[in-house]
């Protein structure tokens, strides 16, 4: 893709982040509870004034200007880079649109998860389903690639995720995130679905290795989820 392309489809996620940040913000609550709709500092109620939506990068309440959400242009900036890379990596048509999709899904997942680790129902669902519909339009117009295989895929890695789930630990909502990521793998190749399971792996590991210099349990600090869509999605670039 050229230049201007990518610098468009950049642009297009650095809306999308925008977007996404009163969503995170939501969110971004401790279960049992389900979503937040008040500043924690001021009690001033931020969605449905349309508050957060006008201060999409400052990070703070526009009442008393408290840090809160996602940090400042974090949303905005990750998920930029991410499109303009998906962009870079020549994709296109439907198959592109899965993978735009699962990245603005995965950014925002990973600032929740970032802030009180879960990976809640409200965007596992929706990754997993837009990105099943997605890949079935690209079937149906005639892109390369296998539904057939990607189903697979999908129910492959959910299988062996939901047994790390009995006998490692690993969490539900990782569990709930898998269909998408086989499927977007399971797409284009086996070849790609285990190297983007292992490029997950091997990005949770470093980073784990990071947290545990530090004192850290890596468990206790950030779900698996956020670092298996950094892999799935960097594998599934190297496909055109």
């Amino acid at each position: 893709m050229s230049v201007l392309g990518v610098a468009l489809s950049a642009a297009v996620g650095a809306l999308a982040g925008a977007a996404a940040r009163p969503l995170v913000f939501s969110r971004s609550v401790q279960a049992p509870a389900a979503s937040r709709s008040s500043c924690p500092h001021c009690g001033s109620v931020l969605l449905g004034r349309r508050l957060l939506p006008l201060q999409p990068v400052s990070g703070r309440c526009p009442a008393c200007k408290e840090h809160i959400g996602p940090p400042a242009v974090s949303a905005e900036v990750t998920t930029a880079a991410a499109f303009a890379a998906i962009a870079a990596g020549g994709a296109s048509g439907w198959f592109a649109a899965a993978q735009y999709w699962l990245a603005a899904c995965g950014i925002a997942m990973a600032l929740i998860d970032l802030a009180v680790q879960r990976l809640p129902d409200v965007l596992t669902l929706p990754a997993c389903t837009g990105t099943i519909l997605l890949l079935a339009a690209a079937t149906v117009v005639g892109e390369p690639g296998s539904l057939g295989r990607a189903a697979a895929g999908g129910a492959v890695l959910t299988a062996v995720f939901l047994l790390l789930a009995m006998i490692a630990g690993l969490g539900l909502g990782d569990v709930k995130l898998a269909p998408a990521i086989g499927a977007l793998l399971g797409w284009s190749s086996w070849t790609h679905l285990w190297w983007g399971t292992a490029a997950g792996f091997l990005v949770g590991a470093v980073c784990a290795a990071a947290l545990l210099t530090t004192g850290h349990d890596r468990r206790s600090q950030i779900a698996f989820g956020p670092f298996i869509t950094i892999g799935a999605l960097a594998v599934s670039l190297t496909t055109t």
